[in-house]
């Protein structure tokens, strides 16, 4: 029997390379042949991808980015990683290609459908990505993260929710210690990237905590690399017990032993936050392609899983009340953690996997 092949074409951030990877998992397990299409930035994520993956950078660019000279290469760059994927299409003859969005993605998904390849795409927001909107109509269906997404007159779209990691996975539903009178933990995530205002603004809060609160607590906080030394010697200053890092490798770890999560709702973060089951303050991205943060935390925060605090009205002072409020309140931080269990969706992956193979069949 002929071993089938699934083409994964994704950008270089977290929101679209960790999906992929939960795809991968799932496929090599039932015995495809799994090939990634990214770029440089995009290969930073693919530590944690199978080794039986095959992974190959693509030619691409973007228009958002550079001086004049940068954005008129991008159309050349383009249609040459589009040529050069097309050749690697002939040989391969991949069943299914898959995008994840991002602009990387852009050469397979342009070269599958100019070879009529069956392809799809997956969108991980509640909001197309620009990439997913050019790609929308010219592919089969589309796979979406977030229900509903605002899709274009003409696209089809099917209900999957976001695939979380298998390490996300492991620890599904990972029983949740209440806050109290012993070691707890916060979590703080600004995406990928890291997040400067989240910086600037959670550790003076936490340093604003009662003592009762603060003489038990633990704190790991993910920064960008600038910000780095000024976070650690922030909290440091303040006899503040915590771990800063750029990117943490060990956060479905971290996820599951927290008290409380503070972060962006990017995609990713929503569903491990939502399939591990935390209490969470969400702090959308304010210059989010069509304020698709927010739509992403809707599910939690209708559920009474989280709290919705804009980047306009994120205070210091406001942010300090809503930490006490959930780390003083056992009960309630319990009952947050299990409304946000009920909006996840753990199957993601396996439903993803059954809109692949069903249109491997198709053809």
């Amino acid at each position: 029997m002929t071993q089938k092949m699934l083409l994964m074409a994704a950008g270089g951030t977290g929101g679209h390379m960790f999906p992929a990877q939960a795809l991968a998992e799932a496929m090599l397990k039932k015995g495809w042949r799994v090939k990634l299409s990214t770029d440089a930035r995009g290969a930073r994520y693919t530590g944690g991808f199978p080794h039986t993956c095959e992974i190959v950078q693509a030619a691409s660019s973007t228009f958002a980015r550079g001086g004049l000279l940068a954005k008129a290469l991008v159309g050349p760059k383009i249609v040459a990683g589009t040529a050069a994927m097309a050749v690697q299409m002939l040989r391969d003859r991949p069943d299914v290609v898959v995008g994840f969005g991002g602009y990387p993605s852009i050469p397979a998904l342009g070269a599958a459908t100019l070879l009529k390849r069956p392809r799809m795409i997956h969108e991980q927001n509640g909001v197309l990505g620009r990439v997913n909107q050019i790609f929308a109509k010219r592919v089969a269906q589309v796979a979406c993260g977030v229900w509903p997404t605002d899709l274009p007159e003409g696209a089809t779209g099917v209900h999957v929710g976001n695939p979380v990691r298998a390490a996300v996975l492991d620890r599904a539903g990972a029983g949740y210690i209440t806050p109290g009178d012993y070691p707890m933990e916060i979590l703080i995530m600004g995406g990928s990237q890291g997040a400067r205002i989240l910086s600037d603004v959670v550790p003076p809060a936490i340093a604003g905590l009662p003592m009762e609160i603060l003489k038990h607590l633990r704190v790991s906080h993910q920064a960008r690399a600038e910000d780095h030394e000024r976070v650690a010697t922030y909290y440091a200053d303040h006899a503040i017990n915590a771990d800063v890092q750029p990117f943490f490798q060990d956060v479905p770890k971290r996820l599951s032993e927290a008290q409380l999560v503070i972060s962006r709702s990017g995609a990713s973060s929503v569903a491990d936050i939502s399939v591990i089951g935390r209490p969470s303050i969400l702090v959308p991205f304010a210059a989010a392609a069509g304020d698709h943060q927010s739509a992403n935390a809707r599910s939690l925060v209708d559920a009474g899983a989280a709290v919705l605090m804009p980047e306009s009205a994120l205070d210091v002072s406001v942010l300090t009340e809503h930490i006490t409020a959930i780390l003083s309140n056992p009960d309630a931080a319990l009952q947050m953690s299990r409304a946000a269990l009920s909006t996840g969706i753990p199957d993601a992956t396996e439903r993803l996997v059954a809109e692949v193979e069903r249109l491997a069949e198709e053809g």
